[in-house]
C-alpha cells in the first residue's frame, strides 16, 4: 500500500482553507454514477431529523429540548398574571365568546426572548451585548406566534362572573347567568413569557427555536384561574391544569441556495437548493426562503412566507420548496406523536 503524500491533506482542513470549493465538490462529484450531497452527508432535500423532549423544566408551566442535527434549544413558557386595571389601551370585549385575536398583541400577552448561550457557536462572546440575530429572531417569532392564530385569547382570560359560585376551590357560573346569557367581566389575562436558549447553534436557528416553541406551547398547563370579588385578587385553583389550546400545527421550512462561482460572475451556472442548511452552508449562501405550512385540515395551507437576497427562487421553485414544507410537517407531526 502506497503510503499518501506528505502534500495531502484532510478533508476538515480542505473544509477549513476552501469551504466553498469544498461544498461545491461534494454537489458536483466529478463522477456522475455518484449522486450530489453536502459535506454532512446529506442529500440537497434532506432536513435534519427533530429529536424533541418535553417536560424538561420543573418550574415552568411548559418547556421543551429540541435537537436537529448539532444544534440543540431549549424553551421554557411561563405564564403570569396581568390585570386589565394595569393594561393602558385596555378596552372591555363586546362579547365573553369573542374570538378576536386582537388582545394578544395590542395587549403584549406573548413575549418571545432569544438568547444564544455563550459557546454555543464561535462567534458568541461572554459579556457581549446581546446580537442583532437574537433579536432578529425574537420579533420573526413575535410576528409568527400571532400571524399564525396559534393560540386562542380565551384560555388567556380571567374573568370575573357576576353570578359566580365556590364549588370545592372551582368557579362555577350560576344558573341565572346561564340563561340570561350575560356577559363575564374579564378582570385579568394570563401573559406567557416564552424563552428560547440555544445551547448549540449550528444554523437555520429559526425552524428550530419556533419548534422548541411550537413544543413547549402543546405542553403547557395553565392553572384555572379566577377573580375574588370580596379579596379582589386573582387565585388559582389547586386541581389539576388543563393543557393550553393549539390551533393547528403550523411548522416552518428554510431552504438556502448554493451557487457556482460562475454562475456568481456570470449570472448563469448551476445552483443548489439546500434544505435546512447548517451553520457553514449558511455562510456560504446568499439566498434563502422560509415558508410555514400548516396540513391538519388534509390540505397544505401556507402561513407565512419569507425570502431575501437572491434571484433565483420563483414561483416554479417555491412550489417545489412547499413539497419540501409538507414533508418537513409530517416529520415533525411524527416526531410530537
Amino acid at each position: 500500500m502506497a503510503a499518501p503524500s506528505p502534500l495531502t491533506i484532510s478533508s476538515a482542513t480542505f473544509a477549513k482553507l476552501s469551504p466553498h470549493p469544498f461544498l461545491l465538490a461534494n454537489l458536483r462529484p466529478p463522477d456522475s454514477s455518484t449522486p450530489s450531497s453536502r459535506t454532512n452527508g446529506r442529500q440537497p432535500s434532506q432536513a435534519r431529523p427533530y429529536n424533541i423532549n418535553t417536560s424538561s423544566l420543573t418550574h415552568a408551566h411548559g418547556s421543551a429540548v429540541v435537537r436537529t442535527g448539532d444544534a440543540t434549544v431549549i424553551c421554557g413558557v411561563r405564564g403570569e398574571t396581568l390585570l386589565t386595571s394595569q393594561i393602558p389601551n385596555y378596552r372591555p370585549s363586546q362579547s365573553s365568546s369573542s374570538s378576536d385575536d386582537y388582545e394578544l398583541k395590542d395587549y403584549d400577552l406573548l413575549v418571545p426572548n432569544v438568547e444564544l448561550a455563550t459557546g454555543s457557536a464561535p462567534n458568541f462572546l461572554p459579556g457581549a451585548p446581546p446580537t442583532t440575530l437574537a433579536q432578529t429572531l425574537s420579533t420573526r417569532l413575535f410576528s409568527l406566534l400571532h400571524t399564525s392564530r396559534l393560540l386562542d385569547p380565551e384560555d388567556l382570560r380571567i374573568y370575573q362572573d357576576s353570578f359566580t359560585q365556590q364549588v370545592g376551590g372551582e368557579t362555577e357560573r350560576g344558573e341565572e347567568e346561564e340563561e340570561n346569557g350575560a356577559a363575564r367581566e374579564v378582570k385579568a389575562y394570563w401573559v406567557l413569557y416564552i424563552d428560547v436558549l440555544f445551547v448549540s447553534f449550528d444554523g437555520n436557528p429559526f425552524d428550530v427555536a419556533w419548534a422548541a416553541i411550537l413544543a413547549a406551547l402543546r405542553d403547557t398547563k395553565l392553572p384555572r384561574a379566577y377573580w375574588d370579588i370580596d379579596r379582589e385578587i386573582v387565585l388559582c385553583s389547586r386541581q389539576a391544569a388543563p393543557p393550553l389550546k393549539i390551533r393547528g400545527l403550523p411548522v416552518a421550512c428554510t431552504a438556502a441556495v448554493f451557487t457556482a462561482k460562475e454562475r456568481q460572475k456570470k449570472g448563469g451556472g448551476q445552483y443548489w437548493i439546500l434544505v435546512d442548511p447548517d451553520r457553514l452552508e449558511e455562510s456560504l449562501c446568499d439566498e434563502t426562503v422560509t415558508m410555514v405550512v400548516d396540513c391538519t385540515e388534509g390540505e397544505t395551507t401556507v402561513l407565512s412566507l419569507s425570502k431575501s437576497g437572491g434571484t433565483v427562487i420563483g414561483p416554479a421553485l417555491l412550489k417545489e420548496c412547499a413539497g419540501v414544507a409538507e414533508a418537513r410537517w409530517k416529520e415533525f407531526r411524527a416526531v410530537l406523536r
